[in-house]
Formats: structure tokens, C-alpha cells, sequence
């Protein structure tokens, strides 16, 4: 078994709480739950650790109730690995880190919701290219679900800090964080520019830490005609490893955009951005280049034109000042 030293102060939440996590390798066995690996020899492939080592580890993060243990085939029985809502609830703690990681340790431990071209960071999220998005689900403006990965050829995933209906209802200092404002500006050239992404293949979907009311509110304001994710819980951010800071008490996704394939393969990506108008041309490039690959490898059309949109608006042409926002 494991040699664990369980801590004596019951009246202390944080030593309860490292009593069951304390160990490095249980967080990082939780880390990869969530980007999407269950079975053990998948944990074992990605961590490197002893079979022993990690069949304790998993042991104990069931009998926490951080993990549940599902039987995926009978004969011979094996099973998976799952995080329960339990475990799930360590998923900001897994985000703070890595924030803590890049701005403290990887950075010159400063605020910004952008990176340089040339950072550590900068080079994580690029090797998101190839890899796929787990299956999940996120809540979207009007209270239901939806997968961020559309049933299209193409999906663009721009992720963005946060933007808002109303100019007080930001951050105070918003405006003085790197990378952070132009929010509004770059959904509005989304909304903009959506007929043509539409006639590429590619859906549009947005997301940010933002809370579906937020996102509701802004989008109404906006015109907004393709959907907006919230992955307040940060599901999506800790699943692919998205680069954050946090401001105000809140996490907040940085702002990078994601091509994404219908087989949930990340085509492209555009981290970081320091010109928004470019970034989005650079998207709708990288969804036509990939789609005439695709018609050139099988000989026939592959575009789909029928990306899903949300049509609850009409399109606007005016869009917002990205100074604020």
C-alpha cells in the first residue's frame, strides 16, 4: 500500500483535503482523468509510473470517491476510471496550479491574459495540434447542453476572457491586463464573417469561464447569431490544458482559438493572439486549406454547409469598441 501520513487537524479543510490528494501522482492521475484517459494502462502509458505505484494510487482516489471504477468489458473483466462530481470539484484546484505554474514559475509572475510567441506556454498549447477534444458537455446562453465539437466538417473554438453587456460589469482593471480587452470586437467579427465560415464547413462556437447569464446577455446585446459555451466549471480549460489567469476571483481562459475536425482533432491552433482581425482570418484559411485537402484526398465535395448557427437573432454590422472590451 501507498505510505500515507494522514494529518491529525480534523477542523482544517486544507489538511483533510491533502490527506486524499496530497500525493503528486494522485492530481496528476486526476489531471488526466479529466483530459479524457480512464483505463489503467492508458494512465500508466501517459504517466510513466509503476503498475503498483499507480494501482495504489487509483485504489485510494476510489475508495476518496474522486474516482469511480466502471467495468468497460466482461471477459475478462477490466475496468475504467471516471471522475465523480466529487472529483470533479478538484478541477479548479488542478486549473489554479497550473495558472500558479505559468505566471510564477514558466513566467516573470505578472498578470496577463496573453504569452509571448517564444514562452513555455505558448509551446503547450501549440502541441494541442493533432490531439483530439474528449467528449463533453457544456452548458450554453439558454440552459441546456451542448457539445463544443459541432456535427460539422469544422468547428472554430475561439476562446476569450470574457465579455460583457455592460461596461461596469467588468473586472476593475480590466482594460490594464495584456491581451485582455477585445472581447466584443473579436465576436463581432466572428458574427461578421460567420456566412463565410458557414460556406467553409465550420460552425462557430465561443467559450469563456463566463456564466450562461453573462454569456446570454452580451450576446442578445451583440446580435449574436452562432452559440456561446460557458466553461464556468472549467471542464474544457483543464480537459485540453487551456492557459488561464485569474482576475477578480475567477479564472479566465486566455484568448486562443481552436480548429477543430468532426472527428475531434485539433487542426489548428492560434496562440497566442495579438491581432484579432488576423486570428480570425487566419481560422477561416486554416477550415478552407483543410477542406480542399479533404476534397482533393476522396475526389468529392467536403464541405457541409449546414453548420449549425443559433438563429435567435438577426446578424448586426456594427460592432462594439474594442478598446473596452
Amino acid at each position: 500500500m501507498a505510505q500515507r501520513t494522514h494529518l491529525g487537524d480534523a477542523d482544517c479543510a486544507i489538511a483533510q483535503a491533502l490527506d486524499v490528494v496530497g500525493d503528486w501522482w494522485t492530481l496528476l492521475i486526476v489531471r488526466d482523468a479529466a483530459r479524457g484517459v480512464h483505463r489503467f494502462d492508458e494512465f500508466q502509458h501517459e504517466l510513466g509510473m509503476s503498475r503498483k505505484v499507480l494501482a495504489e494510487r487509483l485504489k485510494l482516489l476510489v475508495e476518496a470517491g474522486v474516482l469511480s471504477r466502471e467495468p468497460y468489458q466482461e471477459r475478462p473483466v477490466r475496468h475504467e476510471y471516471r471522475l465523480t462530481p466529487r472529483g470533479r470539484g478538484l478541477l479548479p484546484v488542478l486549473v489554479a496550479l497550473q495558472d500558479w505554474g505559468d505566471t510564477w514559475i514558466l513566467g516573470e509572475g505578472d498578470m496577463t491574459a496573453t504569452t509571448g510567441e517564444a514562452s513555455r506556454e505558448a509551446a503547450r498549447v501549440q502541441a494541442l495540434r493533432g490531439t483530439r477534444v474528449p467528449p463533453l458537455l457544456l452548458p450554453d446562453r439558454f440552459g441546456g447542453i451542448s457539445d463544443p465539437v459541432a456535427d460539422t466538417p469544422f468547428t472554430i473554438l475561439y476562446c476569450f476572457p470574457g465579455a460583457y453587456a455592460r461596461a461596469e460589469s467588468y473586472p476593475p482593471g480590466w482594460a490594464g491586463i495584456p491581451g485582455a480587452k477585445g472581447c466584443t470586437f473579436e465576436s463581432c467579427t466572428y458574427r461578421d464573417q460567420l456566412a463565410e465560415f458557414t460556406a467553409a464547413g465550420a460552425t462557430v462556437h465561443g467559450v469563456s469561464a463566463q456564466r450562461p447569464d453573462e454569456q446570454r446577455e452580451f450576446a442578445e446585446q451583440e446580435r449574436l447569431r452562432f452559440p456561446l459555451l460557458s466553461d464556468a466549471d472549467l471542464a474544457l480549460t483543464t480537459a485540453l490544458r487551456l492557459p488561464t489567469f485569474r482576475t477578480a476571483g475567477t479564472s479566465r481562459i486566455k484568448r486562443l482559438t481552436l480548429v477543430i475536425d468532426r472527428d475531434r482533432t485539433v487542426r489548428e491552433v492560434i496562440y497566442p493572439i495579438q491581432d484579432i482581425e488576423a486570428s480570425v482570418r487566419t481560422a477561416l484559411a486554416a477550415v478552407r486549406t483543410a477542406a480542399a485537402g479533404a476534397t482533393a484526398a476522396t475526389g468529392t465535395t467536403a464541405v457541409d454547409t449546414t453548420a449549425s448557427t443559433d438563429t435567435t437573432a438577426a446578424g448586426s454590422t456594427a460592432a462594439a469598441d474594442p478598446a473596452q472590451s
